[in-house]
């Protein structure tokens, strides 16, 4: 005991101040993570830190130690290694907050792939704490790289231990990365307290803490391996729907309309919530369309978030709600990792389709570029390759209006079938300050000149989608297009959410199938439920055009479960959070999970036969 009074009495202030300091700053680092989780509510962290989670904050805490030594003997200085430190745990906290508040779920690992669409993050937080942000971020840096650079110039014994807490650090945090391994100490730590939820992010996050729950989401298998995958099992699938297939092809018309996906952002029907009305309807124009023809609302995995994931489930016909919890993008967690993948594009290729991508932004959201390369798109046209860019007002996107002009302009073209993706952005918030005039006033509780503009420009989507469907019907070839919406936007108050959390209110969009030979089999169905992955084979069998073996599976799945994602399921025509099905349902369902899992994560046996393109044999 006195040589450790000795010890101490002889240390410096500096060196006392470090001692007690560095612990300090890990736990308030990580008290500030779990307050942006809940909120910023400093009560609810202070209970998960010290009454409800002890443990499993104090293994966060180990794992933010490891990343700020890291950043120490990287930088050789405490000083400025706690200060980028402090800044990136802060720009984190933050960007997790945002996301919850707008999504309503975490920041994941594959989030931090988005950290240079510096345009996007401007729009979305504003142009003054944007510059502030990255004004603060490379402030940091450079201080953090001046540190590095002086580092070099310190005495070997230094140097020396500096090497070995740098090596230290590096070999913890890839050990730490390796979370998912089921062999993994530090996994195996959280699992004596951890209640893991795969099919909530939120709670997972909430339950086990901001590390916790952001180490869940690092590297993982994109499905477990269904029971009695085999070969054998693939081949029997693929032959019971390729033989249903032929079959209905036999008398399917032989003519190549023109295809045209529209995934309209964050298109919705306001007026369908609890606790909105207006003095007149912003969807009228697309109404009069929808009353037409084979329309009704889509299942939409994410609340104001999550475009690309409804996009992949409408080119690949796979469900999000059958990946293991942390997939949560495939765009850039798994189809960068594919030489090739079936989807529409590939599909319609197969039959001398011209096939284009239309997108009225940037080619690195959700590496979009090298995405739609592997799908299968001849042509990929966004912001700066378009012809047509006219904005409307303050609005910082290109139109609607614009993108449809680019869709005619392909479609005038050409003599040849021509298949279009347009994924349009005229609608992305924020939705405050694009229009000097608001035609529509809303009665809500919150946020009502949020709701206001929102519902102005879903009017201006509204009329130019109308004006495209015209132009559409002057064409000497038949034009089908699938139209929909991609989630709802994030505008609306907690207690708004909470009136609609039945019957998934927050999680449907407005859809429509639109044919100009008006021949739809089922015209006359305007309140049809379904989820994205079926808008394929369902226009192939309405316009009775050819199908494949898996659009047939899909179609037998559609009737079992005409709609279902994380939790939300729609079966026997009602809303529940627990899928239960008969055993023919279930026999459909389990026979397209493994047809999924082949693909994205077993032998691929089915993509080695004629499963995903029979109807072009």
């Amino acid at each position: 005991m006195k040589k450790i009074k000795d010890f101490f009495g002889k240390m410096k202030w500096k060196e006392e101040l470090l001692i007690v300091g560095i612990p300090l700053m890990i736990l308030i680092s990580n008290l500030y993570l779990q307050m942006c989780q809940n909120d910023l509510s400093f009560d609810l962290a202070f209970k998960f830190a010290f009454s409800w989670h002890t443990e499993k904050f104090l293994l966060g805490c180990l794992v933010l130690g490891t990343f700020l030594l890291f950043l120490v003997a990287l930088s050789g200085s405490i000083g400025f290694g706690s200060l980028l430190y402090v800044i990136i745990i802060g720009v984190l906290g933050f960007a997790d907050y945002q996301k919850m508040f707008y999504r309503l779920e975490p920041i994941y690992p594959d989030d931090l792939k988005m950290i240079t669409e510096f345009g996007l993050l401007r729009e979305m937080i504003g142009t003054v704490l944007f510059v502030v942000i990255i004004g603060i971020s490379l402030a940091g840096l450079g201080l953090f790289g001046w540190a590095i650079y002086k580092s070099f110039s310190k005495p070997k014994k230094t140097q020396i231990i500096r090497g070995a807490l740098l090596i230290c650090s590096v070999g913890l945090m890839f050990y730490f990365s390796d979370f998912n391994n089921p062999n993994n100490l530090l996994r195996k730590a959280y699992n004596r307290s951890a209640f893991w939820i795969p099919y909530s992010q939120k709670m997972n996050y909430y339950n086990t803490g901001f590390i916790g729950g952001f180490l869940y989401n690092l590297k993982v298998t994109a499905m477990e391996e269904p029971e009695n995958y085999s070969k054998e099992t693939i081949e029997e699938i693929v032959e019971t729907y390729t033989a249903e297939a032929e079959k209905k092809n036999q008398e399917a018309v032989e003519e190549k309309p023109n295809i045209i996906f529209i995934m309209s952002e964050s298109f919705s029907d306001p007026l369908a919530l609890e606790g909105i009305t207006a003095d007149k309807n912003p969807l009228a124009e697309y109404k009069s369309i929808a009353e037409q023809t084979y329309s009704g609302q889509m299942l939409s995995q994410n609340y104001g978030g999550g475009t690309a994931n409804i996009e992949f489930e409408a080119l690949t016909g796979l469900s999000m709600e059958l990946f293991n919890a942390q997939m949560t993008t495939p765009y850039t967690m798994l189809l960068p990792n594919m030489k090739e993948f079936p989807s529409i594009v590939s599909f319609l290729k197969e039959e001398d389709y011209a096939t284009t991508a239309i997108h009225p932004y940037n080619t690195s959201m959700y590496k979009r570029k090298d995405v739609y390369t592997m799908l299968g798109f001849d042509e990929f046209i966004y912001e700066d390759t378009m012809e047509h860019t006219d904005k409307i007002e303050n609005n910082s996107y290109i139109s609607d209006a614009a993108a449809y002009k680019e869709i005619m302009g392909l479609l005038s073209g050409t003599s040849d079938p021509q298949f279009i993706h347009l994924v349009t952005m005229q609608t992305h918030m924020p939705y405050s300050d694009k229009y000097t005039t608001l035609s529509y006033s809303s009665q809500s509780t919150e946020n009502k000149y949020s709701i206001d503009s929102y519902m102005q420009d879903i009017a201006y989507s509204s009329e130019a989608l109308k004006d495209f469907i015209e132009e559409l019907n002057q064409l000497d070839r038949r034009t089908l297009v699938v139209f929909w919406g991609d989630h709802l936007p994030s505008i609306y108050s907690e207690e708004l959410q909470a009136a609609n959390e039945a019957d998934a209110k927050m999680h449907r969009t407005e859809f429509l199938m639109y044919d100009t030979a008006h021949q739809l089999s089922e015209k006359t169905t305007h309140d049809a439920i379904t989820s994205p992955y079926y808008f394929a084979p369902s226009l192939l069998e309405q316009s009775n055009l050819k199908t494949s073996g898996f659009y047939q599976l899909l179609l037998n799945v559609q009737e079992a479960i005409p709609a279902f994602e994380k939790g939300i399921y729609y079966v026997g025509d009602q809303w529940s959070k627990e899928m239960k099905l008969s055993n023919e349902q279930e026999a459909y369902y389990e026979a397209y999970q493994m047809v999924q899992y082949d693909l994205v994560s077993g032998e691929k046996y089915s993509l080695k036969t004629d499963f995903y393109n029979s109807a072009f044999e």
